[in-house]
């Protein structure tokens, strides 16, 4: 039951992490918004670079971005949230607690999907944020990535 409280608690703490993200950036609109407007319109990448051609400025493809990337935080929180509630409930139940740790599965590789393909592979390769020293984003996501790929780690090892 330690090892089932540990991988609750685990989830628990990635979810709360979602929410606090999606409420920052929320309740922050502007200051995330501009991010997300410098990483697309490339205009802080390295001078000269032949990559600008990929560069996105309309104002609403802009905002439709971001507004895809908070709904997708969102709901990556709520699908965590759902799995943390049922993991909780689950935790004397070998059999419930294995439903719910999938729903787990799935709120995590979410959040990885978010961080690995959206901001390393999109915005970090496709937009080189990488090259640029201001709205590099890649450090973060990395970051994010490990925390959130340990605990997917955790909660798919078996339990004896």
């Amino acid at each position: 039951m330690t090892i089932r409280l540990c991988k609750t608690v685990l989830v628990s703490a990635i979810a709360v992490f979602f929410a606090l993200v999606a409420f920052g950036n929320v309740t922050d609109y502007g200051t995330n918004q501009a991010f997300v407007q410098h990483v697309l319109a490339m205009d802080s990448i390295f001078p000269g670079s032949t990559l600008t051609s990929r560069a996105i400025t309309d104002p609403l493809l802009v905002t439709g971005a971001y507004l895809m990337i908070i709904a997708w935080e969102a709901a990556t929180a709520a699908v965590l949230l759902y799995a943390v509630v049922r993991m909780a409930g689950a935790w004397r139940r070998p059999d419930r607690f294995a439903a719910a740790r999938a729903v787990a599965v799935l709120g995590l590789t979410m959040g990885l999907l978010l961080y690995g393909f959206g901001f390393i592979v999109v915005g970090g390769e496709w937009f080189a944020m990488w090259q640029s020293r201001d709205w590099n984003g890649v450090p973060s996501a990395s970051r994010f990535i490990e925390l959130i790929g340990l605990t997917l780690l955790i909660v798919m090892m078996p339990e004896a």
